[in-house]
């Protein structure tokens, strides 16, 4: 993998002054390397946790409403899919620079994920299933933020 640069910024403080916010430094093959195998736990994390938190939150939910409680796993594992999709997207992109392919893949992406909810509050014609579907369905990108966090104030 060749070296890469940190791209700097340009800042304007209050009397108009500029100056470089961000020291251009060298981005390492072994950075890039450790930067792919967080990438790679990420996504396995992710998607594995997800499926722990639906399935915890799931349980005594479907106590109360049977179909909350599907909402929310059809959700959850609607995420994982999606959070999954994208990053391949992504990975295609950077490999093969076709900007058209990953539009058009996100748009399909967009559409599927999009009526799945639909579909459920037609059968279930409640706000809760909707809101249910949504914590399902955001709970991977929730995780992810919260190990990127993590990792960042960490190391």
């Amino acid at each position: 993998m060749a070296t890469r640069r940190a791209r700097a910024f340009i800042v304007s403080d209050r009397d108009g002054e500029q100056e470089e916010a961000s020291g251009s430094r060298t981005y390492s093959p072994a950075e890039a390397a450790a930067d792919m195998a967080f990438y790679y736990r990420l996504r396995r994390a992710a998607a594995v946790g997800t499926l722990i938190a639906v399935a915890f939150a799931a349980i005594p939910l479907a106590a109360w409403n049977l179909w909350y409680a599907i909402a929310l796993a059809v959700g959850g594992g609607a995420g994982i899919a999606n959070a999954v999709l994208s990053m391949y997207g992504n990975e295609r992109l950077l490999e093969r620079r076709s900007i058209a392919a990953f539009v058009i893949s996100s748009f399909i992406r967009i559409g599927l994920f999009g009526i799945v909810p639909v579909i459920l509050a037609v059968r279930v014609p409640s706000v809760w299933t909707l809101g249910w579907y949504f914590v399902g369905f955001f709970t991977p990108l929730a995780l992810s933020g919260i190990m990127i966090i993590l990792r960042e104030r960490s190391g």
